[in-house]
């Protein structure tokens, strides 16, 4: 493919307005991608690996679950090559299920990429349409109303997939929701409402409601994701880093106690808790 040739998008905009280069790595890109594809190709073919021969859409997906999950966890411990590796092994694992969905209903994989270039083209309506001065926020409201007109959804809210993780299904909820304008004015708001749903767990506990507990529990949690997504901030990924730190921290303790010959079963809590602090002194 020759890098100076036009590109797809370019034949919806405006004249005035199709000025556009094609990207740099055009033909580089496009030679890789081919080259994926043909070794996706042969591997799920005759001649290729029984395994991959044996794979179906729904055996796919729960690894593209997993490489999405890897390339989180990557970006949150800051990682570049880890990002870069798993970034890859996701590409391979969207052409591999594109190459499948292919074999078992069609849709060759150039068609899917043209269905999602158009599909890109109309939802950004104030880029390859008439121009509009958007801010992000309401770039996103654009958005959503596009996919309720695709999907036919009435909800403003529209529909969060059931294997979405809760976190990330509440920051989209929360996200959605501040596009249409449902969303604090300023961060204090946030501050105030985590603050009011903490006393409000504080009293469901006091009162000894198991209900109503896990209920004030989901509020709070909702509360601490919505602090988060205003600050434009990933609380799965600052939830993992606590969570780590936690296992770091405990498992020092644990060989500190080892070093003098004890366990955890062998000292009380105080004596965890003073060997907890010393540990966070040294981390400091």
């Amino acid at each position: 493919m020759d890098s100076a040739g036009p590109c797809l998008y370019t034949a919806v905009m405006p004249p005035e307005r199709a000025s556009s280069p094609p990207a740099e790595d055009r033909s580089e890109f496009a030679a890789a991608a081919a080259d994926l594809l043909d070794l996706v190709r042969h591997l799920s073919g005759p001649e290729g690996c029984p395994w991959d021969r044996e794979q179906s859409s729904k055996s796919l997906s729960p690894y593209l679950v997993e490489e999405a999950h890897e390339i989180g966890e990557a970006i949150a411990r800051g990682d570049e090559a880890s990002v870069r590796e798993e970034l890859g092994d996701l590409f391979f694992l969207v052409v591999f299920l594109a190459v499948t969905v292919d074999r078992e209903s069609g849709g060759a994989p150039a068609a899917l990429i043209r269905g999602l270039i158009a599909k890109m083209i109309a939802r950004h309506p104030h880029v390859f349409g008439e121009p509009r001065d958007l801010d992000a926020q309401g770039v996103l409201r654009q958005w959503e109303e596009g996919k309720r007109r695709e999907t036919g959804h009435e909800s403003l809210l529209g529909k969060s997939p059931e294997r979405l993780p809760a976190l990330l299904q509440a920051y989209r909820v929360q996200e959605k929701a501040a596009s249409v304008g449902f969303d604090w004015e300023s961060v204090e708001g946030v501050l105030a409402k985590l603050k009011e749903e903490t006393l409000e767990t504080e009293g469901a506990i006091r009162a000894g409601d198991r209900e109503r507990i896990a209920e004030e529990i989901g509020d709070l949690l909702f509360a601490v994701v919505n602090l988060a997504r205003f600050l434009k901030t990933d609380p799965e990924a600052h939830l993992l880093t606590a969570t780590r730190k936690f296992r770091r921290r405990l498992d020092r303790v644990v060989e500190r106690l080892r070093s003098q010959g004890k366990s955890t079963r062998e000292v009380g809590l105080p004596e965890l808790d003073r060997l907890w602090e010393a540990v966070k002194r040294e981390e400091g």
